[in-house]
């Protein structure tokens, strides 16, 4: 074995396996996500799972020629699209060939979102049963008028009963909510808060509305169909959120997630604010692999026709430079409780940091100690934070 071929680096990988399938798509979506059960050229739910772990062995080959190896895999994010419209042996078969390629590492966190119509009883039993640790129930509201904006279709009684079931079966669960749809009031912040906090997540995420372009909402909006989000009142109902959060033990990690204990912070998540390593299995799944970043084809099939011919799917590629590296760092570190060392921060930028401890937007105490952590203030000006500290 040549120099160049030898292992590089043995280390601890995450792998995410996107599942582009959705029983409807919502209005506000714009995930690479399709509402077909066939679409033609082996891009079906009912192949997915094969096709899925086909490409693992073409990475985990790519991996190995370019002399990268790694000890264990430490969590596992099975994202969508609506992984559940699976079926659940579907999710564990993947899992298991996973595991047989490279180790699960022990106390592994394994998580799959689902919607909560999407799961039953035995569904998330079998689910436990394969090995998955966490599921993350998209509820986005507990208001019936909002729900119909975004195009949910769940009722929101479903909900609990869901997270019942997942408690049942030995699951960690986590709720996503969004705010700021048009139309939603603070008190309907209050009331989806308050109905998601009474299943007693271990963990919870709150994102702002962002109407993409080429989404159904947002031909809405420029047809004045709606109105564009307010950025006073989105401001508003994330301090909302964080107030009744806080009060409940809930604990912000990063700025749109809280967690009941360190232990229930998603450590998938926190791999890729972090800068780790991880696989991108699917159909515009992207990985990253110590600077290299890949992005898969998007049509499913497609994806599945490349796969089938050996050919890693993939779209695109670049090699971030160091100093690309480090701009990265500091967008996505800023955004975690730890923060990240001020000297960090370019030395032509590191003026800014004074700046922003006088306008209240990183914590003066972290700051003396060399460590850059937003105040709550800055959370909610990160992105401007971010920008004054990368130029």
């Amino acid at each position: 074995m040549t120099a160049a071929s030898a292992v590089r680096a043995r280390r601890d990988l995450s792998v995410y396996i996107h599942v582009p399938f959705c029983a409807v798509r919502c209005g506000y979506c714009d995930f690479n996500t399709y509402t077909a059960t066939e679409l033609g050229g082996g891009g079906s739910q009912r192949e997915y799972p094969q096709v899925a772990m086909a490409e693992m062995d073409l990475v985990l080959a790519d991996d190995r020629a370019a002399g990268y190896g790694y000890d264990a895999v430490s969590t596992v994010f099975f994202g969508g699209g609506t992984p559940t419209l699976l079926p659940a042996d579907g999710l564990v078969a993947m899992l298991a060939h996973l595991r047989s390629l490279i180790p699960l590492a022990p106390g592994a966190e394994v998580t799959t979102e689902a919607n909560p119509d999407s799961v039953t009883r035995a569904s998330l039993a079998r689910l436990a049963d394969g090995g998955i640790t966490r599921v993350s129930f998209g509820m986005q509201s507990a208001v019936p008028s909002v729900l119909a904006t975004l195009d949910r279709t769940h009722d929101p009684e479903r909900v609990p009963q869901a997270v019942a079931w997942a408690r049942e079966a030995g699951l960690d669960v986590s709720l996503d909510l969004i705010y700021g749809t048009p139309g939603e009031t603070l008190a309907d912040v209050e009331t989806s808060v308050r109905a998601a906090l009474a299943c007693e997540p271990d963990h919870l995420s709150a994102y702002s509305l962002i109407i993409e372009g080429n989404t159904a909402m947002a031909r809405h909006l420029r047809r004045g169909e709606i109105a564009e989000p307010d950025p006073d009142d989105m401001a508003d109902k994330y301090e909302l959120v964080d107030d009744l959060l806080a009060a409940e033990g809930m604990s912000w990690y990063e700025v749109s997630n809280w967690a009941r204990t360190p232990a229930h912070r998603c450590r998938h998540n926190l791999a890729y604010w972090r800068g780790g390593d991880w696989w991108g299995i699917g159909p515009g799944a992207h990985r990253h692999r110590d600077g290299l970043r890949a992005g898969n084809v998007k049509h499913p099939s497609r994806y599945a026709t490349m796969v089938r011919a050996g050919e890693l799917p993939r779209a695109h590629s670049e090699q971030l430079t160091e100093a690309e590296r480090a701009l990265e760092r500091i967008m996505l570190e800023l955004r975690i409780v730890d923060g990240l060392p001020a000297d960090a921060v370019a030395p032509e930028a590191r003026a800014m940091i004074d700046v922003h401890v006088r306008r209240g937007h990183l914590d003066p105490d972290a700051a003396a100690a060399g460590r850059l952590v937003l105040t709550r203030e800055g959370r909610l000006l990160a992105d401007a934070v971010i920008r004054d500290l990368t130029v």
